[in-house]
């Protein structure tokens, strides 16, 4: 196979995963405490012997997208919301996960759990007790948690040791293989932090991507009549 369709070929895949990944920010405009994720295309330049070298160009990594989003006001009791950097500690059936997604429920228990039943764990990675007697839960800007007066527990804030090594578990939840506490960050209670994806330059970003992937489609096209011809050609 010729060395340009080759070069088109891997450019297609990155962009067909581009175009994937932009559609999941799209769907998830509205999603508490989601991170936007982009692409990061590397060129692989290969030497030819006795020829041109051979650039490939790939977009398997993705990037998320760090950056404070929006907070809308609830007035729940147990929706909390972070203002600067750091992630809550939930547990999940994986093990420990990090999550800037922050609306949280008692269980039958009394343990604190999010929407999907993961435990919320505090400064010093235990689950949240709230006792049922107890009324007029306040949370303070430092992330102690108090009820009747009486402090309950201390909310941890965490983020990763190495940030580059941070995945995407799936929705709105984080791996990393070590988390250390943070500092500097305020909780804020009756608040949930908004979805950080900008749905005009998000959209934008999609018709980009499918125009680039429609030019060299019309290019592999093109290659293929071309060695078509040449083969019909040569066959005569």
């Amino acid at each position: 196979m010729d060395g340009g369709i080759y070069t088109a070929l891997t450019r297609q895949s990155g962009l067909m995963r581009e175009m994937q990944v932009v559609a999941h920010n799209i769907a998830n405009i509205s999603t508490t405490g989601f991170r936007r994720e982009g692409v990061i295309f590397s060129e692989y330049v290969q030497r030819v012997e006795d020829g041109p070298s051979l650039s490939m160009a790939t977009g398997n990594t993705r990037h998320m997208d760090l950056r404070q989003a929006g907070l809308s006001e609830t007035g729940g009791t147990f929706d909390f919301a972070i203002q600067g950097e750091g992630f809550f500690l939930v547990e999940t059936p994986q093990g420990q996960s990090l999550t800037r997604a922050g609306s949280f429920t008692p269980n039958a228990e009394g343990e604190l759990v999010n929407l999907d039943g993961n435990r919320l764990l505090d400064a010093g990675g235990a689950p949240i007790f709230i006792p049922p007697d107890v009324s007029g839960i306040a949370l303070s800007t430092d992330g102690t948690l108090s009820g009747n007066g009486q402090p309950i527990a201390q909310l941890g804030l965490w983020q990763p040791e190495d940030p580059l090594k941070m995945t995407h578990a799936g929705g709105t939840v984080f791996n990393s293989d070590a988390v250390v506490p943070t500092e500097g960050a305020t909780i804020l209670q009756g608040y949930l932090e908004e979805s950080n994806v900008n749905p005009i330059s998000e959209i934008a970003r999609m018709i980009e991507v499918q125009r680039a992937y429609e030019m060299g489609q019309g290019f592999l096209e093109k290659e293929d009549e071309r060695m078509r011809g040449l083969i019909q050609t040569l066959g005569r």
